[in-house]
């Protein structure tokens, strides 16, 4: 099995399952490593700009049978330990208004989505590391009470690529990833292999731990204290691939942060470092499914945020059409 060249051996056991432990200094050195800053113009599209036709035209190809699977939560307005910021929808006309006929029923809907209760992109202007967004733009001097002014959701527009689903849980033959488990670079090469898939450029990576199986099965949990998701060391191979979007059924990052001092590594390497947004909190269990069913895990996906100019993010359903 080959290893990235960016990736340093992984000690073949760890303390705790979200290990091995990393230090600040190590991740401020492959922070910089990973920098794609400069790379491309418009620079606030990030790794989005790595997708040409000739991506979408092959990613097209990947529809045979029709089968359309979207991805999103449903709208979550209940509060729980995975929601503290429910979503909100009333109604706020019942036909009883408007006349004369027909009559109309019209609702209200608003969220803070940025958090585990709804499926979200996260738009590079999201997650400022040492000051800085992605390209070296200060974040003070470009993201204030009126949004962002660089790395806005409005400027990276719909994106139709392949992707890519590595699912976890299938390969190691269980449920789910108990909360707290790491993915690791070479987990992520030997999935490849089982689920007879190559990560390439321009790709959307969807990583499943199975965690929305385990919550429905055991109940909610509060994912900022333990969530399966990604160790940092698979950073490095997902920049060798040229990915231009990672997301999960989590926030992508494995909690507790292995991170000395850093709550969310991942998001600061694959955001604000390599340019590459991210979606968090997706249903990926229909998705697995339908993979199985079609015994391959590569699919045209579809990601279609809210045009918000300013916004550092939106509220969306991905589609993936196999």
């Amino acid at each position: 099995m080959t290893r990235s060249p960016f990736d340093p051996p992984r000690p073949s056991s760890s303390t705790a399952d979200n290990g091995p432990r990393v230090s600040r200094a190590e991740f401020d050195s492959l922070f910089d490593t990973l920098k794609t800053w400069g790379r491309w113009t418009p620079a606030d599209r990030g790794a989005w700009n790595r997708v040409k036709a000739e991506h979408v035209q092959r990613a097209a190809a990947l529809v045979r049978a029709g089968t359309v699977v979207p991805m999103a939560l449903p709208w979550n307005t209940v509060p729980g330990p995975d929601n503290a910021k429910p979503a909100l929808h009333y109604m706020s006309e019942l036909g009883d208004i408007e006349a004369p006929e027909p009559t109309c029923h019209k609702d209200f809907i608003a969220v803070d989505y940025h958090g585990k209760g709804v499926s979200h992109l996260d738009a590079l202007s999201h997650i400022a590391y040492r000051g800085q967004l992605y390209d070296g733009r200060t974040a003070a001097d470009v993201v204030d009470a009126r949004g962002a002014h660089f790395g806005s959701v409005a400027s990276l527009g719909p994106l139709v690529t392949r992707g890519v689903l590595i699912d976890m849980p299938t390969v190691l033959g269980v449920d789910w990833l108990e909360p707290g488990r790491a993915v690791h670079a070479d987990e992520i090469l030997a999935a490849e292999e089982a689920l007879g898939v190559t990560i390439d450029e321009g790709d959307a990576v969807l990583v499943r731990s199975g965690h929305f199986r385990r919550r429905r099965e055991l109940g909610a949990w509060n994912p900022d204290d333990a969530g399966a998701g990604c160790h940092v060391d698979v950073m490095p191979l997902l920049a060798e691939r040229g990915i231009a979007l990672l997301g999960g059924d989590g926030d992508s990052d494995v909690r507790p942060s292995p991170v000395e001092g850093v709550s969310s590594p991942v998001h600061a390497l694959a955001i604000t470092a390599m340019g590459v947004p991210l979606l968090d909190n997706l249903d990926l269990e229909a998705l697995s499914g339908a993979c199985a069913q079609a015994t391959r895990y590569e699919f045209l996906m579809t990601v279609a945020p809210l045009n918000v100019p300013g916004g550092t993010g939106s509220p969306v359903n991905p589609v993936a059409v196999l």
